[in-house]
């Protein structure tokens, strides 16, 4: 063979090696990826996220079980210790992510008409409660449980790192200890990289995994932000480089401070597969209240998206989500369950005696003398958690067909 021919046959094995590597497989790109401002789906057309947000799954909030004290995935898991103690406690949260989100939910998700679910997840699920701290949990499996269901369904995935070591939000929402300590910890930033950096080596083979949402919410506004907030971009980096080391496929979605909000902490982007999300809440519906995130996208020709927005009226949703879509933003809404409300999917009915499970987590608990005083009758409580792992599944949720009409999604089958 002369070495001309020789030299061409190498030079198409190293260009069939780098686009393997990139993705891209027979000229037909694997994965989710970005082209100047827009989205990209594995077969090359443009791609307008619609999605709903899994919350309440695998990062409890008080106020989806309507809990006003215990609000935080640390005090209510407290509170069913309180209530029933530690080993049935294992017990009812095994079964109640089980039960939260199932095969049917991610099916009649798909059916609905969204195209992508957001996993809101604790950091806590995926590293060993003793020191040194491992990397095992069974974070890992419920991930690879419902990242098989999109699959299966050819529904997208975002997974959100919603509560990360130390805290990045400083409140209920970061299950933190009320201050946003990551970004002063050099340990809890390294154990952040380190279980991005698993996770990414998990899926880092995986189309339906558009990407990963570093850190949700970071630096509530009531914190330093002129201290903390030039921290925020170099944390982002730190944690992207290690994705990258095993991880070049997929994209990385960087939130702004203060609640997602603020875009002023951005400089250029700093990798080619990056997407900024912002969250809005209980605005005045108009173009000024998305401007700031246009005018980054337009000047830095990124992606932007809307990971969280909702719990408001049905009308106020049909407005804001039209805006997003005129703007040609993709969006998340937020929730897809939680109890006895309208704004959500799927309205979970309130179990028999849930009253007295509210009652005692609003109640005062702050010494043994309260717990034993104000804990309800053994009966009460086990009828009240064991209806709610029934209430949880989507077999006995109701769904909330407004909800999904304000999504401009199709008619799901009433339950």
């Amino acid at each position: 063979m002369k070495v001309y021919q020789r030299k061409q046959i190498l030079l198409l094995a190293l260009v069939l090696f780098s686009l393997s590597t990139a993705g891209v497989t027979n000229g037909q790109q694997r994965y989710v990826s970005t082209r100047g401002k827009t989205l990209i789906a594995p077969n090359g057309k443009p791609l307008l996220l619609k999605g709903i947000n899994l919350g309440n799954w695998l990062v409890p909030e008080g106020y989806m079980f309507k809990f006003k004290t215990a609000n935080s995935p640390r005090l209510i898991y407290e509170l069913i210790n309180e209530l029933i103690g530690e080993d049935e406690a294992r017990t009812f949260w095994r079964t109640y992510r089980e039960n939260y989100i199932s095969a049917d939910d991610i099916r009649f998700i798909k059916q609905s008409g969204f195209n992508s679910v957001r996993v809101p997840f604790n950091y806590r699920l995926f590293v060993s409660e003793n020191q040194p701290v491992k990397l095992e949990g069974e974070g890992y499996e419920l991930l690879d449980r419902v990242v098989g269901w999109c699959r299966k369904e050819g529904l997208f995935v975002i997974l959100d790192m919603h509560a990360a070591p130390g805290g990045q939000t400083g409140d209920n929402i970061d299950d933190s200890w009320g201050y946003p300590f990551l970004f002063e910890s050099s340990d809890s930033q390294q154990l952040t990289a380190r279980i991005w950096r698993k996770i990414a080596a998990r899926y880092r083979d995986e189309p339906i995994v558009i990407g990963y949402d570093l850190l949700n919410e970071p630096i509530a506004h009531y914190f330093d932000s002129a201290v903390l907030n030039p921290k925020l971009e170099p944390v982002y980096r730190n944690f992207a480089s290690g994705i990258r080391e095993v991880d070049k496929n997929h994209i990385i979605f960087l939130g702004g401070a203060q609640w997602d909000t603020n875009f002023k902490v951005f400089g250029p982007p700093f990798d080619d597969k990056l997407v900024y999300t912002f969250h809005k809440y209980w605005v005045d519906v108009n173009k000024d209240a998305i401007k700031e995130y246009v005018d980054f996208r337009d000047k830095y020709n990124v992606p932007i998206w809307m990971g969280e927005s909702g719990e408001n009226t049905d009308e106020w949703i049909t407005s804001f989500r039209s805006l997003l879509e005129q703007s040609e933003i993709g969006w998340c809404f937020w929730p897809y369950k939680k109890i006895d409300a309208t704004s959500c999917v799927a309205s979970i009915n309130r179990p028999a005696d849930w009253d007295a499970i509210i009652n005692f987590a609003n109640g005062p608990r702050t010494t043994f003398e309260e717990l034993r005083k104000n804990r309800p009758a053994k009966e009460k409580v086990r009828r009240a958690l064991t209806g709610l792992l029934q209430q949880v599944r989507l077999a006995n949720c109701r769904i909330n067909q407004g909800y999904l009409n304000a999504l401009g999604l199709g008619q799901a089958s009433s339950r």
